[in-house]
């Protein structure tokens, strides 16, 4: 079944004309994911290659039924597109617009409550489920379809990983970039919860690195609740204190949300832990082997 996209999805776009929502609008499409709608205000009745583009997200549900959204609006605007999309009825929000301030991310965490909305990211590369649906910028030529759910805080370190499974023969059920912001729609708990529920995913992957405490609540989560095994990778272990390393949300203080400290966490739950990406993937292919 895979979780979050799939055969299923019916996407709409917002900023499908510009530049990078057309490439990557587009390339979706080229994947198998039904691109139904793009929005741009103010350019309703214009299509991007067959694509019809409405002028609100309301009218694109309307007219096309859409169901799953994919935010490519400016850091200034992409708060509103959010709360368009759920708005009108959407009820799976992809968000790769990077920049979002925390605290209008407050603001939608809070709003999205009760109302039945999935929202990934912001600061995401999406969610992609092999031979069903691709939303966001993950490249899916590097993946295969299978039984191995994948989810990350890293978009690079997620294709890495998901290549080195490719490379042993091992496929995804769904990847899931979650985002590297200190706040974002989808933590590792929610997402954890809709693999293991998921018929089709029989092992995760969890990548995590420095800053916060989500791995360690993921942690104390996988032991009290899953039932399929979870193999983690945490990034970041030369990552000195008080640096912001790559993402917003990846920074330390003190010993608190250090690599080794996240590791230490999760192996005394009983979770295997890889040191390096490869290394992660080989833990994978010993458990499926088993």
């Amino acid at each position: 079944m895979a979780i979050l996209v799939g055969t299923e999805t019916r996407l709409v776009v917002q900023g499908l004309t510009g530049s990078e929502g057309r490439f990557h609008g587009l390339r979706n499409r080229s994947h198998g994911t039904n691109v139904v709608a793009g929005v741009t205000p103010g350019k309703g009745g214009q299509d991007v290659e067959g694509i019809p583009v409405f002028d609100t997200v309301a009218g694109a549900v309307a007219e096309t039924a859409a169901n799953a959204a994919m935010v490519f609006v400016p850091a200034p605007f992409a708060a509103d597109a959010m709360y368009e999309a759920v708005a009108a009825g959407i009820t799976t929000v992809v968000c790769i617009t990077e920049g979002v301030p925390a605290h209008e991310m407050l603001r939608i965490h809070a709003y999205i409550q009760g109302r039945g909305v999935t929202l990934i990211g912001p600061n995401c590369p999406g969610a992609l489920s092999p031979g069903k649906a691709n939303v966001g910028i993950i490249p899916a030529e590097i993946f295969r379809e299978g039984s191995i759910g994948l989810v990350s805080r890293s978009g690079t370190l997620t294709y890495q990983i998901g290549h080195e499974l490719t490379q042993l023969g091992l496929g995804n059920s769904t990847i899931v970039g979650i985002g590297g912001d200190p706040v974002v729609g989808s933590s590792f708990l929610e997402i954890l919860a809709l693999f293991e529920a998921d018929p089709q995913t029989q092992q995760v992957v969890m990548v995590g690195e420095i800053g916060g405490d989500e791995e360690e609540k993921a942690a104390a989560y996988i032991e009290s609740e899953m039932t399929k095994p979870v193999v983690a990778y945490i990034a970041g272990f030369t990552a000195p204190p008080g640096k912001t390393m790559g993402h917003a949300g990846a920074i330390i203080s003190g010993s608190a949300g250090t690599a080794q400290a996240k590791k230490e966490a999760l192996e005394a739950k009983g979770i295997r832990v890889g040191t390096t990406p490869t290394e992660t993937a080989q833990l994978v292919a010993e458990i499926a082997a088993a």
